[in-house]
């Protein structure tokens, strides 16, 4: 959340990756710096060490989404 919320200060489109495990404290960090509504989506939980045929299934189940997102700004 920290790297997007300073992305997001230079004016710059982003959207922050956020496993499930830490969405909630995606929020409260969005909060607490006072964006809110910055664009995030839900990862599933652990990404980390899958495998490329995994992370791929995920990043084509959530590129969708991550598009939708810079299309609304």
């Amino acid at each position: 959340m920290r790297d997007g919320y300073n992305i997001a200060k230079r004016g710059m489109p982003v959207v922050s990756l956020i496993t499930e495990d830490f969405w909630g404290q995606g929020t409260f960090v969005a909060k607490s710096l006072g964006m809110p509504d910055i664009p995030r989506v839900k990862l599933p939980h652990p990404v980390a060490g899958l495998g490329e045929i995994k992370i791929a299934a995920i990043a084509n189940s959530v590129v969708e989404t991550i598009l939708d997102s810079f299309e609304n700004e």
